[in-house]
């Protein structure tokens, strides 16, 4: 059985998560998300984020048939932490979105985990900041 590790928010599941879990699974037969704290969230986008807690953000994506297991993070503050808990579920591919910032660094990383990568297309779409811009949340 091939694992395939995301991470992410998934705050406000939209359009473009659906397409990049989908999309991610089909590089292997089981889908793992590893969902950041609200911690993380808030440290990285603002102290109104998340919009929903971790525990409500695990639920919605144990809903969608795509996903097989959510992991729920800790706070993670260093690139080593999310290092360790990554080699604890010793994925066999890692996806990841085209053209995410920091991609080189996590590409680096799944290289030292010995798992392949996939770069999933981004798909064009509104993103969960502009959706809350537009609903007035932010």
């Amino acid at each position: 059985m091939k694992t395939v590790l995301v991470g992410g928010c998934f705050d406000f599941i939209h359009v473009g998560h659906i397409d990049f879990l989908k999309k991610a699974k089909q590089h292997g037969d089981k889908l793992i998300v590893m969902l950041e704290s609200d911690e993380t969230i808030k440290r990285l986008k603002g102290e109104d984020r998340p919009f929903h807690t971790q525990e409500q953000r695990k639920e919605m994506l144990e809903e969608l048939r795509t996903v097989d297991e959510v992991i729920m993070l800790p706070p993670l503050k260093t690139d080593e932490e999310y290092f360790e808990a990554v080699k604890k579920i010793h994925p066999d591919v890692i996806a990841l979105t085209e053209g995410d910032p920091i991609l080189e660094k996590k590409m680096k990383q799944t290289e030292l985990v010995g798992a392949t990568v996939a770069v999933i297309p981004k798909t064009v779409t509104h993103s969960t900041t502009t959706l809350a811009k537009l609903l007035k949340l932010e």
